[in-house]
C-alpha cells in the first residue's frame, strides 16, 4: 500500500528583503561553520537544553498534544519499553484527533521493535516509514546498508522541534546490556524560531525517502493512474529532496523574530551522503580552531581522523583547555580500544581525558569558549562523520553554553581522569593502534568511502 501523502509545507515566512535594512549584519552573522553556504546562524530562537529522556519525553509528549497540523518524528530507535510507549500513545492520539503523523525509524536500530510499532503506530492511524529495513539477510552485504539514519529529531507544526542524542527508549535500558539504575548520560534540546524550519524540512524529507524506498512501484503505478500526474510528480519530488539551501530558509525565517524572540542564534547542522558529507565535522574544527579559552567535549564513540586531532593537539598547545569525556562504563569493546589507542598522543600535548563512570555515556555534546555550544546525535567517529544521517544543533549564547558547561563540569566531578594511557607506547601499542586503524579503513572501503580518514 503506497504511503499517506503527507500535507502541504506552510506558507513560507515573508522575504528578509522585507526586515529593515539595519537587520543585514544579524541576517547574515559569520561563522566558521558556514561552509558553501549550507548552514547559517539565525537569530530570534529560544533554545532550551534538556537532560536525558526523564526531560525530554515529557516535553514531546506536551508538544504533540498540543498539535494542530502535523507531527514529524525521526528516530534511530523507537524501542517498545514503557517509555517509548508513552510517545507512540501521544503520537497515536494526535492522529485520531486528525493530526498528520509521521514517523520514521531506521531499520537496523529498531528491528526488533518493528513488529510492536507497526501495531501501535499504524493501527492509530500514524504514518510509519522505515529507512533501510533490514528484512532480509542478504540486506546486510548491501553497501548502502552501513550508511543508517542516526537522526533523533521531532517537529511539532513547524513551531516546537527537538533535537539531540536521546533515541525514544528508557535511558536506563540498554539493548545490550539491559536495564540498570541510573540513566544514560545523554541530551537534547528543544527549539523555536527560525530554526525549526530547518528541522522540519529534514525530518519531512527522510519521511518521504524511507516511504517512498519501502513501495516505491505502487508510487509510480499511482502516479500514472493519476488524473494530474505532472503535479504529483511535483509533489512527490518535493517531498523527496533536502532543502537546495539551508541559506535561503534561515534568511527567510530571520525576518519573524528579530525583535520577538530572544536574541539566541542557532544552527542546524546535518551529515548526509550527498552535498554536506563532513557538515559537522568543520563545524567541530572551525570551533576548535578558532578557540582561545577552552574547548569541553562529550563524546561516547571517539576516534576522530587526521585534521580533528590535528586541531584538539593545536589548540592545547597554544593553551586552551582541551578537556574529552569519554565513556568509562563500555558498551562496545572495540568502540572503547579505538578511543583509548589515541589517549596517548592526546595526552602528550596537554590534553585531558576523563572517562565517565556512573552510567553509559551516550551525550554528543561541545562547549567551545564561553558562547559556542552544539548538541546533536553525531559521535566523533567515521561512523557519524562519513557515513550515517546526523543533525547537530549549534548555539551561540553565553547563557546556553553556559548551562552545558555546568553539566558538564558535574558529569567530569563524577568521572576518573585518565593519567596514564591504558594503551602505552611500544610495539604492543603499535599493533593495537595499527589494528585500529586497519579495521576503520576497511569498514570505510566497504561502505564505499575512499580517500584517508
Amino acid at each position: 500500500m503506497s504511503p499517506a501523502l503527507p500535507p502541504p509545507r506552510q506558507p513560507a515566512p515573508p522575504s528578509p528583503a522585507d526586515a529593515p535594512a539595519g537587520d543585514a549584519d544579524t541576517r547574515r552573522d559569520a561563522d566558521p561553520a558556514d561552509r558553501g553556504g549550507h548552514a547559517r546562524l539565525s537569530g530570534g530562537n529560544q533554545v532550551r537544553l534538556l537532560a536525558g529522556g526523564d526531560e525530554l519525553f515529557p516535553a514531546m509528549c506536551l508538544a504533540i498534544a498540543g498539535a494542530r497540523h502535523q507531527v514529524w518524528l525521526a528516530t534511530y530507535i523507537f524501542h517498545d519499553d514503557a517509555a517509548a510507549q508513552a510517545i507512540a500513545e501521544a503520537l497515536v492520539e494526535a492522529a485520531r484527533r486528525g493530526v498528520w503523523v509521521g514517523v520514521v525509524v531506521d531499520g537496523f536500530g529498531s528491528k526488533a521493535s518493528l513488529p510492536v510499532l507497526h501495531r501501535w503506530l499504524q493501527n492509530g492511524g500514524v504514518n510509519l516509514a522505515v529507512f533501510r529495513p533490514v528484512d532480509r539477510w542478504w540486506r546486510l552485504l548491501q553497501p548502502g546498508q552501513l550508511r543508517r539514519l542516526h537522526h533523533k529529531l521531532c517537529v511539532v507544526d513547524g513551531e516546537v522541534g527537538f533535537v539531540g542524542g536521546i533515541n525514544v527508549i528508557d535511558d536506563r535500558n540498554d539493548l545490550n546490556h539491559g536495564w540498570s539504575d541510573r540513566p544514560r548520560l545523554d541530551f537534547a534540546v528543544q527549539l523555536q524560531g527560525p530554526v525549526v524550519a530547518l528541522v522540519e524540512q529534514t525530518a519531512r524529507a527522510l519521511w518521504s525517502r524511507a516511504a517512498l524506498g519501502a513501495d516505491w512501484r505502487d508510487e509510480v503505478q499511482q502516479l500514472w493512474r493519476s488524473a494530474e500526474p505532472l503535479a504529483r510528480a511535483r509533489r512527490i519530488a518535493g517531498r523527496l529532496r533536502l532543502p537546495r539551501s539551508e541559506r535561503q530558509a534561515a534568511d527567510a525565517a530571520d525576518a519573524l523574530a528579530q525583535a520577538a524572540l530572544p536574541p539566541m542564534r542557532a544552527m542546524l547542522l546535518v551529515r548526509d551522503n550527498l552535498r554536506r558529507r563532513r557538515a559537522i565535522e568543520l563545524a567541530y574544527i572551525d570551533a576548535i580552531r578558532s578557540a582561545s579559552r577552552r574547548v569541553d567535549i562529550v563524546c561516547p564513540y571517539f576516534y576522530p581522523g587526521q585534521r580533528f586531532r590535528r586541531a584538539l593537539r593545536q589548540a592545547a598547545q597554544r593553551g586552551v583547555h582541551v578537556r574529552l569525556l569519554l565513556q568509562g562504563k563500555v558498551d562496545y569493546r572495540f568502540a572503547a580500544l579505538a578511543a583509548q589507542v589515541l589517549y596517548d598522543e592526546l595526552l602528550a600535548v596537554g590534553v585531558q581525558v576523563f572517562e565517565y563512570t556512573p552510567a553509559f555515556l551516550h551525550a554528543k555534546v561541545a562547549v567551545v569558549d564561553d558562547d559556542w555550544a552544539t548538541v546533536g546525535s553525531s559521535n566523533i567517529d567515521p561512523l557519524s562523520l562519513l557515513l550515517n544521517l546526523e543533525a547537530n544543533v549549534v548555539v551561540r549564547d553565553a547563557g546556553f553554553a553556559g548551562d552545558l558547561a555546568l553539566r558538564f563540569e558535574a558529569a567530569v566531578a563524577a568521572s576518573r581522569e585518565v593519567v596514564r594511557p591504558p594503551v602505552s607506547r611500544g610495539g604492543w601499542s603499535m599493533l593495537r593502534r595499527g589494528f585500529v586503524a586497519w579495521t576503520a579503513h576497511w569498514f570505510l572501503r566497504l561502505a564505499g568511502m575512499s580517500g584517508r580518514y
